[in-house]
């Protein structure tokens, strides 16, 4: 397998980082204001813009909790890390499509927790700088392809 690019990789990593540290400002920088994702485990629509984010983060922030980490509560910042597993990087000029399981591990109490879910991040270079401009994630789990029958 080959070596992702160095280039996108940094700036994936950057990019990421931001959001594990609820660092708005950099957030900003590596996320295009027109932003579009789907996060499955809070609705089934299209999330639009950053104001979505920014919210979590601010909240994040304000309690002392890390973006999608577990902790046993508010007042609790477990230590934690996260891992791209199966990084793919596809570059195409100015445009770039990130895919990897992304795997947050926790350090608590009474062990570690890891949890995960499949990504897809598509970057564009826009006035010289590299921004995400769409974000897909999935469960890592075998989903039911139907939802159940009520």
């Amino acid at each position: 397998m080959m070596a992702p690019d160095p280039e996108i990789h940094a700036f994936l990593l950057e990019h990421l980082q931001s959001i594990m540290k609820n660092d708005i400002a950099t957030y900003h920088t590596s996320t295009s204001a027109d932003l579009t994702l789907y996060e499955w485990w809070v609705t089934p629509h299209r999330i639009d813009g950053l104001p979505f984010h920014d919210f979590m983060m601010v909240e994040n922030a304000r309690r002392g909790s890390v973006f999608g980490a577990e902790g046993d509560s508010a007042a609790t910042t477990p230590n934690f890390r996260f891992d791209l597993a199966n990084l793919h990087i596809q570059r195409y000029d100015d445009t770039a499509i990130a895919s990897y399981t992304l795997l947050l591990s926790s350090g608590l109490p009474e062990g570690v927790v890891v949890a995960s879910h499949n990504e897809s991040r598509v970057i564009v270079k826009l006035d010289g700088r590299w921004q995400v401009v769409h974000v897909h994630k999935s469960p890592a789990w075998a989903a039911p392809h139907m939802p159940p029958i009520l």
